[in-house]
């Protein structure tokens, strides 16, 4: 039996998922007690911590610009009710939509195109325009008006509710590799010296070996059929493959 090496174009996250799993089977393994297959793990647990960090470094970026596209649609369907009632033909409706139409404007739509942080303060700050008590009551003659602040005010708070963890990852991304980088070192011991180790291993004393060289052999080919079958995906018809 030969065990496959993880194909290097596997993704990030298959990376982090296959190696998680070999970790995990040789702690629940004896082998222990074999000095070289301790030095080689001690590689991989530590490159593997550091790719998993990456990864969730990569992830409280990506819910962070998911949040901020959600307020960013909150603050155009606000605006646009304004403007729409702004021209409705019931003097009373028409009269408040203008007025907070007209605090509307003093930060603009532009606020959507500023960074997190300036269209924090822009929002916060409207917001807390329209809770003045003097606005409660033209707030009220506009339909769905406050519907649309709440909205808008929930959007806002999930947002900073998850601005921590961006703000810690934005702190580490100058001090800790990149998840390309830290995929490729975790492939390079696994594949570098994990691989080739239990390749020769379980041919000299498979007893002792084989059940974990077995397993390694599972997860790898795993992962490398969810490459195959991806790449397979992707080929467009008449490329001769």
């Amino acid at each position: 039996m030969m065990i496959e090496k993880l194909h290097y174009s596997s993704r990030t996250t298959e990376v982090d998922g296959s190696a998680t799993q070999i970790v995990n089977a040789y702690q629940q393994s004896t082998l222990n007690t074999d000095e070289n297959m301790v030095k080689i793990f001690a590689l991989i647990i530590d490159a593997l911590a550091l790719l998993s960090s990456a990864i969730n470094r990569l992830k409280a970026k990506s819910e962070q610009v998911y949040y901020d596209d959600i307020r960013d649609e909150k603050i155009t369907a606000f605006y646009f009710l304004l403007v729409s009632f702004s021209h409705h033909p019931d003097a009373v409706i028409k009269a408040a939509a203008l007025r907070l139409l007209e605090i509307f404007e003093q930060y603009g739509m532009e606020m959507k195109n500023e960074g997190f942080t300036t269209e924090s303060s822009l929002l916060n700050s409207m917001l807390a325009d329209y809770k003045k008590p003097q606005l409660l009551d033209t707030i009220a003659q506009v339909p769905q008006c406050a519907e649309y602040i709440a909205a808008l005010q929930e959007a806002q708070d999930n947002f900073e509710t998850n601005r921590l963890s961006f703000e810690e990852a934005q702190g580490q991304e100058g001090t800790l590799g990149n998840a390309t980088q830290l995929k490729k070192t975790v492939l390079d011991h696994v594949n570098g010296l994990l691989v080739p180790y239990l390749n020769v291993m379980e041919q000299l004393n498979e007893p002792v070996y084989g059940n974990y060289a077995r397993t390694l052999a599972e997860i790898t080919a795993a992962n490398n059929q969810s490459v195959k079958r991806r790449r397979k995906k992707d080929n467009t018809p008449g490329d001769g493959k």
